[in-house]
């Protein structure tokens, strides 16, 4: 009951803020529209020319949407990182600590207003971005909900085992970056050929959270979940039995359960200290 009461209030928020400064919610889409679309093209023209590129949109699209992908994860893992210590150095930390919710309650709260409002508005630029370019995005709403919602496990639980980190070691803006940006790099790199690689960084591949994701989704929405058999022919495969799948099952119970219980250790050593707020 207590994450509901936290979510409304926090939807109540965004909400207040999106409406009182309406001007910067829609030139920032259009800004990030802009870039985002300038960052395909250029990759893209590196390969071929600009006239040849705009005929090859499914490419375009794929590079927009890994794009998209890692930010979703740069912004997730940075809610618990960079977010602990804003809300430390405004005072807050201390009153949520001391409200009957708790610290997990409340990011967790935050963080699906939070993916929520992301996914919405990812949802709208990555279309914009296809229709720009002539690509094709195959909206197949049930398997796109359900590898979302196993995408936002994998990253929360993998979230909140850093903010313990960083409830413990306080200053780890350096070492939190360099991590956000690798996370944010996986998915532009993620194919299937991850299962080429030898065992040990095969296994290593599947264990960062957005690697198994990332080709999940991009097999629904790029691929259309159609594959090639033998015949040469292409037949539909769903999603559900791709193997990424069961790897992002895997890693979404072992991510949420081992996150959160960090983050409970350590904060109950940092409140134990009496450092918990204190950067």
């Amino acid at each position: 009951m207590g994450f509901f009461l936290v979510m409304k209030a926090e939807m109540v928020r965004n909400f207040i803020i999106m409406r009182r400064y309406w001007f910067r919610t829609i030139t920032g889409m259009i800004i990030g529209y802009t870039v985002l679309l300038m960052f395909v093209l250029g990759i893209m023209s590196n390969r071929q020319g600009l006239e040849d590129y705009l005929t090859r949109g499914q490419d375009a699209t794929n590079w927009a949407l890994s794009f998209i992908i890692g930010m979703f994860a740069f912004g997730i893992v940075g809610m618990f990182t960079q977010g602990l210590q804003e809300l430390s150095q405004s005072g807050q930390l201390e009153q949520l600590c001391m409200s009957p919710h708790g610290l997990v309650t409340n990011f967790m709260a935050r963080s699906v207003v939070s993916s929520i409002s992301n996914i919405l508005t990812s949802a709208l630029m990555i279309w914009l971005i296809s229709k720009s370019v002539k690509g094709t995005l195959h909206a197949d709403f049930v398997p796109t909900v359900t590898l979302l919602a196993l995408t936002y496990f994998n990253l929360i639980g993998f979230g909140f085992m850093f903010g313990g980190l960083v409830l413990v070691f306080k200053q780890t803006g350096q070492i939190a970056m360099v991590v956000r940006l690798g996370i944010f790099g996986v998915p532009l790199l993620a194919t299937e050929r991850v299962e080429l690689l030898p065992i040990l960084l095969r296994i290593g591949a599947h264990a960062v959270p957005v690697t198994d994701a990332a080709i999940c989704i991009k097999y629904v929405l790029i691929q259309g979940q159609m594959v090639v058999n033998d015949a040469g022919e292409q037949v539909f495969r769903s999603v559900f039995a791709h193997p990424s799948f069961f790897y992002l099952l895997i890693n979404g119970v072992f991510w949420t359960v081992v996150g959160m219980a960090c983050f409970r250790l350590m904060e109950n050593w940092s409140r134990s200290k009496g450092t918990l707020g204190a950067y």
